[in-house]
């Protein structure tokens, strides 16, 4: 399977249109830059090509210290419109959440005291950009499909690969799994639809 770097947003400048764009806004408001301290890495659907109109691009962030951090984001992207900051703790974690609009794109910043590589966020785009280069352009598709029909990007996944029980788990269990487990999923479902269509 072809890798990315997705710690290095220049792999965005040879993708989609969007992508590029995306990659643009960002080096222009140089939100990396600003929150390098906290390991930024985009993470969600823009980066493996899955976005649909009115994605978001989420950054995940490692964040120990959340007043400073706060701080951070109200010196360099206070003046943005829209700008929305919560913190909150979710089942003894902390966390905080950054959201503003920028040249047409909304910005979400995920900040909590993992590191970043240990995030939910980010282990479920590896995992689902790892399975889009199985499914190839068509599955693809039907993912882009279902998710303009309002299905989120982990139950889309989870209902085209028969996946059963709760998608994010069973995702962030696969982020495990080596390649060739990956690829025998992949050939079930094949199997499966091959099948239906007998």
């Amino acid at each position: 399977m072809q890798d990315i770097n997705f710690r290095n947003i220049d792999f965005l400048y040879q993708g989609t249109e969007k992508q590029k764009q995306a990659a643009v806004v960002m080096e222009d408001l140089g939100v990396f830059a600003h929150l390098a301290r906290n390991d930024p890495i985009l993470v969600g659907t823009v980066p493996i090509g899955i976005d649909i109109p009115g994605s978001d691009l989420d950054i995940a962030c490692h964040v120990t210290e959340f007043a400073a951090f706060e701080q951070t984001i109200r010196r360099n992207f206070g003046h943005l419109p829209d700008l929305s900051v919560v913190s909150r703790n979710v089942n003894g974690v902390d966390r905080i959440v950054v959201r503003f609009r920028h040249r047409g794109w909304m910005f979400e910043i995920f900040g909590q005291p993992v590191p970043t590589e240990q995030q939910n966020g980010y282990r479920h785009m590896v995992v689902e950009y790892r399975l889009l280069q199985l499914i190839g352009g068509a599955g693809r598709e039907r993912i882009i499909a279902m998710k303009q029909a309002g299905i989120k990007t982990e139950p889309a996944f989870a209902e085209l690969l028969g996946i059963p029980g709760d998608p994010y788990a069973a995702l962030l269990d696969m982020y495990y799994w080596p390649d060739d487990r990956l690829s025998g999923l992949y050939y079930k479902l094949l199997a499966r639809e091959r099948n239906e269509d007998a």
